[in-house]
């Protein structure tokens, strides 16, 4: 199956961090060269064309601020240094304009200072490098930063800067293209972070399930992770610090399932995503949702979905074939 380029685009501002721009542009060149096939592009954009200095006095060379497409997948806004030097009211309308075009927008480091400048991160959770904390929450009293290390909610993506950076462009490539296939793009920077539970996990786990007993948090948190090589319900009960009775009165009384069925929807789910969304073929999907045996795979996606994983590739462009999201929750 074919699959589409997507393009990124990274608006840079006068001293954004190098170490932080190269995290988050790395990983999708590595993702072209591991794929063998053009996955994603990016560009870079300024408020005028031109090389962009970094912290470093690295310069990357940019397009003006009025060639932003609309046609973009993700713009991340980049920005070190002191907030004193982001008051760019170009910057805010263009981001504005993105927005209501449908453009996702992520800030790297101090980005996520212009993107509430802006307006655009009301009733959104994000985060910010720890040191512009105290800045921001004086200039925007109503808005809360989270001190999680990346934070995805809905449209934009924020990310505290440094190797965060990576770890947020890593799961940003997993929800399209599949864990296993991220864990291979970390394997070329030598970085497992983007398995480690930490931060948002943990939070937006508690929001997809409606659940905040901190045992059944942890459970699930490493369900979604060993989707690959499903975690045994012995080494669940292990891994929370419970008996298995406790655990399976867990699963009855807060998600009224068993954990065999709730690990079952949710490796379903990653595979009909992944059929839906990765051009990996359906024996890879299996392997990839923890099924060995693709018979067996097809089985129990028809008897969860009512349709054969085939049917489901089949119809991708039918906008009532969104059974992901049926098992979210």
């Amino acid at each position: 199956m074919e699959i589409s380029v997507q393009t990124i685009g990274f608006l840079l501002l006068p001293g954004f961090g190098l170490m932080s721009y190269a995290s988050a542009v790395e990983p999708l060149r590595a993702a072209n060269l591991i794929a063998a096939r053009p996955l994603y592009r990016w560009r870079h954009f300024a408020e005028a064309s031109g090389d962009v200095v970094s912290s470093s006095g690295a310069s990357v060379a940019a397009e003006p601020l009025d060639s932003l497409p609309e046609d973009l997948a993700w713009l991340f806004v980049c920005a070190g240094g002191e907030p004193g030097d982001w008051h760019r009211p170009a910057i805010y309308q263009a981001l504005r304009r993105l927005s209501r075009a449908g453009v996702g927008l992520g800030g790297i480091s101090g980005g996520a200072y212009l993107l509430a400048s802006a307006g655009l991160l009301n009733a959104y959770d994000f985060t910010i490098h720890w040191e512009h904390v105290p800045a921001l929450k004086e200039a925007f009293p109503a808005l809360t930063p989270s001190r999680a290390r990346t934070v995805a909610d809905r449209d934009r993506l924020t990310c505290g800067g440094g190797i965060s950076a990576m770890e947020m462009m890593q799961s940003l490539i997993a929800e399209r293209m599949g864990a296993t296939f991220a864990r291979r793009v970390s394997d070329w920077f030598l970085h497992t972070g983007t398995s480690d539970p930490t931060g948002l996990q943990r939070s937006t786990v508690s929001r997809r399930y409606g659940v905040f007993h901190p045992a059944l948090l942890t459970v699930l948190e490493r369900m979604e992770m060993r989707i690959e090589a499903p975690m045994t319900r012995a080494a669940a009960a292990e891994l929370s610090g419970l008996s298995l009775r406790q655990l399976d009165r867990l699963f009855a009384n807060h998600l009224a399932s068993t954990y065999l069925k709730t690990y079952k929807a949710i490796r379903i789910a990653e595979a009909v995503r992944l059929l839906r969304q990765s051009p990996l073929s359906i024996v890879e999907i299996a392997a990839a949702t923890g099924f060995t045996n693709p018979s067996h795979f097809a089985r129990e996606v028809r008897e969860t979905t009512g349709r054969t994983p085939s049917d489901i590739r089949r119809r991708l462009a039918d906008p009532n074939a969104s059974v992901c999201e049926r098992f979210s929750a």
